[in-house]
């Protein structure tokens, strides 16, 4: 059968947890949180010789606060430490939220589901293609867009085979990583590997158009990310339909136990867990950034969540909230802004601050970030949407529009 009639509700208590008729606060907090904690894994990225390239040589794996206990080694080893891994982990849950709404507004309107879904998850993934072809290699929105085709079709079975889903993909997926590390650990170490030479000079004075002719000459390499995660894809998504149906994200007594217990479980266990696989060294970092990391990610919609409830007003939330709201184009803009400040077809910051040290690199995630604050409230003063926002809406609310004249 192709599609599933929705009823006007999805399992017991999912009323109370779906005030989805307006805006949930707490979601277009976290979502900023999210958009700007991937941006303090993203520049270094964007800051290391051969950029994107250098992912795949292990340019990426955490550096070592024991071997270089200076000021600016610790600075740098407990910001990454912070970021990688856990505000990918929490977007994706994030985008299980959002999944779980649209079907949620789908049943109140008493439409089938997935009816229109496919559409919007094939026009994400065309965005995210023209994002990593243009833009940014590591782009996350081509996987989401496949998982959230599955994921829409788990909606509209029983809780059991979504549990069951959730079980399996979170299985194969802990064996995946267990396996790898252990792979890892039987290697020996070969020291760091120097950059590839060709990469270096591409970024830093090769042209536009060569950038992205080396992109798509090396897109299976570089598309490898959601391909290894896809089991992790999986599990987030659903946990974050079961989180925002158990009302995790609702302005309740309810609401704040479950973020109470997130934050202790998450951060209890998970930031003493992920501490000792990142001064594990490089052998456990796969372990750390999608195994451990995850954990930690909940820890933190839980603490921002508490933080919330207890100072509502502050200030910081309004301007996190703002990005939220225009997520899709501060997500974009944000790799936008990275490619024309250190690239060389731009300033070139990479090549001209290669080996000043990491103060720099966490100067531009500042820098960027205040950007991205202060454009997306400029924007929302005279916008309902962020721009990308708006041409995704056009587009995929076009043929909903009833011609005059027409039944």
């Amino acid at each position: 059968m192709a599609h599933t009639t929705l009823p006007g509700s999805s399992g017991p208590g999912a009323a109370a947890a779906r005030p989805a008729a307006h805006r949930i606060p707490l979601l277009d907090v976290l979502r900023g949180a999210a958009i700007l904690g991937t941006l303090m894994t993203n520049v270094w990225i964007f800051a290391s010789p051969g950029s994107e390239w250098s992912v795949l040589q292990g340019a990426m794996a955490l550096p070592d606060p024991l071997a270089d206990p200076s000021a600016a080694g610790v600075a740098e080893a407990v910001f990454r430490f912070l970021a990688d891994g856990k505000f990918l982990s929490l977007l994706t849950v994030l985008f299980g939220v959002g999944l779980a709404i649209q079907y949620d507004s789908a049943a109140r309107r008493g439409e089938p589901w997935p009816g229109r879904y496919p559409r919007r998850a094939a026009f994400l993934f065309l965005e995210g293609t023209v994002h990593f072809v243009l833009v940014f290699a590591w782009d996350v929105l081509m996987g989401y867009a496949v998982t959230a085709l599955l994921t829409a079709w788990l909606l509209a079975r029983s809780e059991r085979v979504r549990r069951v889903a959730m079980w399996v993909a979170g299985s194969l997926h802990l064996a995946l990583i267990g396996l790898v590390t252990l792979g890892d650990l039987a290697t020996p170490d070969s020291g760091p590997e120097t950059p590839d030479a060709a990469a270096v000079g591409l970024y830093a004075h090769g042209g536009y158009l060569d950038q992205i002719r080396f992109r798509l000459d090396h897109a299976l390499a570089l598309r490898i990310e959601p391909v290894f995660s896809f089991g992790l894809l999986v599990l987030l998504f659903l946990l974050g339909v079961r989180l925002f149906r158990a009302g995790a994200f609702a302005p309740t007594a309810d609401g704040h136990r479950i973020r109470v217990r997130l934050t202790a479980w998450g951060l209890g266990l998970g930031l003493p867990l992920g501490a000792a696989a990142a001064l594990g060294g490089p052998d456990f970092f796969v372990l750390g950034r999608y195994g451990i990391a995850p954990l930690i990610a909940l820890g933190y919609i839980g603490l921002i969540g508490c933080l919330l409830d207890r100072f509502p007003a502050v200030r910081g939330a309004a301007a996190l909230g703002a990005i939220g709201r225009t997520a899709l184009s501060a997500y974009v803009g944000q790799n936008l802004l990275c490619m024309l400040l250190c690239y060389g077809i731009g300033l070139g910051l990479a090549d001209r601050l290669a080996g000043s040290g990491p103060w720099w690199v966490m100067g531009l995630w500042a820098a960027v970030s205040l950007a991205l604050a202060a454009g997306s409230a400029l924007w929302l003063r005279r916008f309902e949407r962020g721009p990308l926002e708006s041409v995704q809406h056009r587009v995929l609310t076009a043929r909903r529009r009833v011609r005059p004249g027409r039944g």
